[in-house]
C-alpha cells in the first residue's frame, strides 16, 4: 500500500501561489537517505515527514538536497493536511530538531508557535562587497541571525526588481540570504525575499522561518504589534506575525492542490 502525500501551497488562499511543500504521513521515519530521496524527486522548495506519536506528531524537514532545522511554511502545509485529510483535531504539537513547535486554528488562518531568532548588525566588508556584487545594490544595512544573512535595502521597488547572481550567494557562509525594505502599501508592512541556492533553493517563494527575524527587526522600526509582511517573489505571499515573548506566533493560510499516494517503497 502506497502512503499518504499531498501536495499544499502555503501562505496563500489562491491555489498555485504561494509556496509549495509536499506532506508525507509516515508510520515511522524511513532512513534518511530515503527520505532525502522523496524530497529530490519532490523537487519542492520543502518536503514535510510527519510520524504520529502518543505525544503529537515527529516533523522533520527536507529541500531537494539538505535536511533543514526549521521551516514554516513546511509546518503550516504539515498542519493544513492533518486537519484537513487525517481527521487531526485540535492543536497540534510538532516535535522537531528546533524544538516542538504548535499550530493552531484561528478562524481560517492556522498560527504557527516559532521560536525568534534575533537579528544582530555584521561589519564584515569582505561579505558587504560579496553581497553587493551578488545581488548588484549595496545594502543600507547588513545583520546576521543564527543561520542567515539579512540584507535591507532603501525601499521596496529594490527589493522586488532584484535578479541576484545566486552563484555568488551560494558561495556565503549561511543558510541563506533574507532581503528586505519597509513597505508603503496600505496592505502590508514590511515586504521580502528569501534566496537559498546552498539548499537547492535559489528563491524561496514564501520563507515562514525568514520571518522568525523580520519581525524583530521590523517591530523596531515600526510601532505596530502584529506586522503584515509580502514575500515578493513570482508566486507571492502573505505573512501575519506577532511577538510572544521570545517566541513570534506566524499566522498563515493554506490550499491543498494535489492528494495522492506515495509508492515504490518495497
Amino acid at each position: 500500500m502506497g502512503l499518504p502525500l499531498y501536495q499544499v501551497d502555503a501562505f496563500t488562499k489562491t491555489p498555485f501561489c504561494g509556496n509549495p511543500a509536499a506532506v508525507c504521513v509516515l508510520p515511522v521515519f524511513l532512513e534518511s537517505d530515503q527520505l532525502q530521496a522523496i524530497a529530490q524527486e519532490m523537487n519542492l522548495s520543502e518536503t514535510a515527514f510527519v510520524v504520529p506519536t502518543a505525544a503529537g506528531f515527529d516533523l522533520r524537514w527536507f529541500t531537494p538536497v539538505a535536511e533543514v532545522d526549521l521551516c514554516g511554511h513546511a509546518t503550516l502545509a504539515a498542519a493544513h493536511a492533518l486537519w484537513q485529510h487525517q481527521g487531526a483535531v485540535g492543536d497540534l504539537l510538532f516535535h522537531t530538531r528546533s524544538g516542538t513547535l504548535v499550530a493552531r486554528q484561528a478562524e481560517d488562518w492556522i498560527a504557527l508557535d516559532f521560536p525568534q531568532q534575533p537579528v544582530h548588525s555584521l561589519e564584515h566588508p569582505k561579505l558587504l562587497e560579496t553581497l553587493t556584487a551578488a545581488l548588484g545594490i549595496s545594502p543600507v544595512w547588513l545583520g546576521q541571525t543564527a543561520s542567515d544573512l539579512f540584507v535591507v535595502l532603501d525601499n521596496e521597488t529594490l527589493v522586488q526588481q532584484l535578479s541576484p547572481d545566486f552563484a555568488q550567494i551560494a558561495t556565503l557562509p549561511c543558510r541563506g540570504v533574507i532581503v528586505t525594505a519597509l513597505s508603503h502599501a496600505q496592505d502590508y508592512d514590511f515586504v521580502s525575499r528569501f534566496f537559498a541556492p546552498q539548499l537547492g533553493i535559489p528563491e524561496d517563494p514564501v520563507t515562514g522561518s525568514a520571518h522568525c527575524s523580520l519581525y524583530p527587526y521590523w517591530r523596531e522600526h515600526v510601532a505596530k504589534e502584529t506586522l503584515v509582511g509580502y514575500q515578493a517573489s513570482r508566486r507571492g505571499g502573505i505573512v501575519k506575525v506577532q511577538g510572544a515573548g521570545d517566541r513570534v506566533i506566524l499566522f498563515g493560510q493554506a490550499v491543498t492542490v494535489l492528494q495522492g499516494e506515495l509508492l515504490g517503497l518495497d
